[in-house]
């Protein structure tokens, strides 16, 4: 493996990995110590789709650090069952999967809504559950990539309404693992330029119809020096989102003062079983100890620097 480091903190590790993604799923699925709030309405009355599953460790120390995953699916499929960071109510999290509205329920900007009024509507229950307000991180791939990244990039009054019942508190986030997620839908737009792509699905129309949409969409149109740190993974070969997408998004934030990491998995595609690895666990291991429990997490020492 290779390890670069640049001045604004981004750091790029290049790793020859694999990704078993049933068994990271199955990892502390079965637990016994861990009680399960099942679709939980994180609006009022709201649609089917705006719920999410709550675990949380007794065991663990209140208030516990909350990690957020969601999930993929090119914004027209996917749920928030079996959410494949179970693990991490091993190491004393809390964690929330969310649903939110697909493409065919509502364009964007419902996605983006959806899973802010989530993180709200966590910050509102803390007490209730025993999280803490204040350490919340957030995961996801591919489709989930690109909503966790707007959630660390998207201002606080950003230019769409806010949902749900407890619109004053704030729906910003700690940390961010974003894995293979698109961030600039204009880039992405000539080869999405059919109605039914995924990209014209998700803004109600072609992106060259929907620019303004498409730049309120994308991460990198957010970037400030006050976002929390990044930790972006992102395989080689992938034929659904290019690589360039979360090279730009580090290197955005990189120049903004952000602190990120980029994971370049080499020879990896979209996701799937080519991700597995010690490497990449214990790169978001680290990197959640380090932002949500504020523990020491310095890279292996392994490596090779550049």
């Amino acid at each position: 493996m290779s390890w670069s480091v640049g001045r604004a903190g981004l750091l790029v590790l290049v790793v020859l990995v694999g990704w078993n993604w049933k068994a990271w799923a199955q990892d502390g699925a079965a637990r016994q110590d861990v009680r399960v709030f099942k679709d939980i309405g994180y609006v009022p009355e709201g649609h089917e789709r705006q719920r999410l599953d709550l675990y949380v460790p007794q065991s663990a120390k209140d208030p516990m650090p909350v990690i957020v995953w969601i999930h993929g699916g090119a914004w027209r499929a996917g749920s928030k069952e079996n959410p494949p960071v179970m693990r991490y109510t091993r190491q004393g999290y809390a964690l929330a999967s969310v649903n939110y509205r697909l493409s065919q329920h509502a364009p964007f900007p419902a996605q983006i809504q959806d899973c802010q009024a989530a993180i709200r509507w966590l910050r509102a229950h803390a007490k209730e559950y025993g999280l803490d307000e204040n350490r919340i991180g957030v995961c996801g791939a591919s489709a989930g990539g690109h909503l966790v990244a707007l959630l660390g990039t998207a201002p606080e009054n950003p230019p769409w309404d806010a949902i749900g019942d407890h619109t004053s508190l704030s729906a910003r986030v700690q940390c961010v693992v974003d894995l293979f997620g698109p961030s600039d839908l204009a880039r992405l737009a000539p080869r999405n330029a059919t109605a039914d792509s995924a990209i014209a699905r998700l803004l109600g129309g072609p992106p060259a119809e929907k620019v303004e949409l498409a730049r309120q969409a994308s991460p990198v149109s957010f970037v400030t020096p006050d976002d929390p740190p990044f930790l972006i993974l992102h395989g080689d070969q992938d034929p659904l989102v290019p690589l360039e997408q979360s090279e730009l998004l580090a290197d955005t934030l990189k120049k903004a003062g952000v602190e990120v990491t980029l994971v370049i998995l080499k020879g990896a595609g979209h996701g799937g079983p080519a991700f597995s690895g010690t490497d990449v666990t214990s790169a978001m291991d680290r990197f959640f100890a380090k932002h949500l429990k504020h523990e020491d997490a310095s890279p292996a020492s392994n490596g090779q620097g550049q």
